[in-house]
Order: structure tokens, then sequence, then C-alpha cells
């Protein structure tokens, strides 16, 4: 049986490890106009409270995004039996809001691999910049997942990973998909909303405008956001 318990506050070194890990991910961003981000979310019935959570701290993901060039989200989810819903994509905050609060959580499986195809599949249509996935399990084959994760590595595409909760299992087989595309994983609970807001932030500025605009964000505005750029300016 899986621990579905929600995890302690998430400590420092947890944040500072994934900080660590974004900082050094380099995105072909920079280059173009405008970020594309899949925002990919486990809406089966453990994950109802942290869904809420996540639906009224998407917004921040938007600021500061339009000076570089602005962010287009795809919101992904799954629940129930086999339902696995993909929305157009958005590029505000009221629009994501408004998908996100239409949805109620209904028990049933993971579907991470169809989330990763789907995603594989956008990026041979338009390329997108980068994937962030917010789940508390995994009942899949994770060789399976590891696979498309690297081929998602390979064309350049990171997979930012929050997990919600302490499951040991899904910790082991996030951290796989993270390292196997080159992303960045981390845990947060409902105790520890605030940083899971900045985190969320940084990704899209991350992703709107790569590595210049998350360093002048976190010039201006401190916390978690200036312990990413801190990293990144000892990048090349």
């Amino acid at each position: 049986m899986t621990d579905k318990k929600l995890a302690k506050k998430s400590s420092d070194t947890d944040v500072s490890l994934f900080l660590e890990k974004v900082a050094k991910i380099t995105l072909a961003k920079e280059q173009r106009a405008n970020g594309r981000l899949v925002f990919g979310m486990d809406a089966t019935a453990s994950r109802q409270l942290s869904w809420d959570t996540t639906s009224h701290l998407q917004g921040d993901m938007f600021l500061e995004t339009t000076a570089n060039g602005g962010l287009q989200v795809q919101l992904v989810y799954f629940r129930g039996f086999k339902q696995f819903i993909c929305s157009d994509w958005v590029g505000n905050a009221q629009e994501l809001m408004t998908l996100m609060t239409g949805v109620s959580c209904l028990a049933g499986e993971t579907q991470i691999r169809k989330l990763l195809k789907h995603s594989l599949n956008e990026n041979s249509k338009s390329p997108i910049d980068a994937i962030i996935f917010i789940g508390d399990a995994v009942e899949e084959d994770v060789d399976v997942l590891g696979k498309l994760s690297g081929q998602l590595g390979i064309l350049g595409v990171p997979i930012f990973i929050f997990q919600d909760g302490s499951d040991s299992i899904a910790e082991y087989c996030f951290k796989q998909i993270t390292q196997l595309s080159n992303g960045a994983y981390a845990k947060f609970d409902v105790n520890s909303k605030e940083t899971l807001k900045e985190l969320l932030r940084a990704v899209a500025v991350f992703t709107a405008g790569g590595k210049r605009a998350l360093q002048r964000l976190g010039k201006r505005e401190g916390g978690e956001i200036l312990k990413i750029s801190n990293q990144i300016s000892k990048v090349d």
C-alpha cells in the first residue's frame, strides 16, 4: 500500500536542490518569442485539496512573462476511468483559472505515460519549452516512463515535477523522469503554498524568457526566485 499522507513542510534542502537543478538547465527559449508550457496535473481523488490550492496559485506563473514574449499554457489532466483531458492553449491567468476551477477530481489510476506521449506529439507540431507535472502517485511501469522522458530530454523539453505528499515509490519514479528529461524535482504540501507559488512562477519566467529574464526578476524580488537566479549566474 502506498502512503497517501501529506508530506511534512518542504525542507530548505529540498527546495535548494530543486533550484540548483533548474539553474543548470539551458533552454533554447531565449531565441524564440513565446514560451509554451504544458501544465500536467493528476486529478485523481486523492488530490482534490491540493488541486484547489494550486488552482489559486497558478496566476503568478504569468507575472513578468509578457515582457519576455509571453507564455502559452496547455492544461492536461487525468482522472476517473481513463479520462485524459487536454485544454486549448491559453495565454493568461484568468483563462487557466477558469479551466482549473471547473475540474473536480475523480478516483482513478495515474496516466503519466499519456501525458508524456501527448507532450511529444505537441512538440512535433510546434516546439514546447517545458512541462510542469504535479502529482502524488505513480501506478505505471517506470521503464516505460523513463523511455518517454529520455526522448523529451533529447528534444530539449525538461520536465519539472512537484510531488504532493511522501509516497516513496512516486518519489523514485519522479526523480527518474526528471533526471532523464534534464528537468528538476521537488516536494510540496499544503503548508508550503508560498514556496510552490514562487517555484511555479520561476519556471514560467524561465520558460518564457530564459536565464536572463529570471536573473532580472530575481534581483528585483528576491526570495525563492533570487535563489534560482543566483545559481544561474554561475552557469555559462
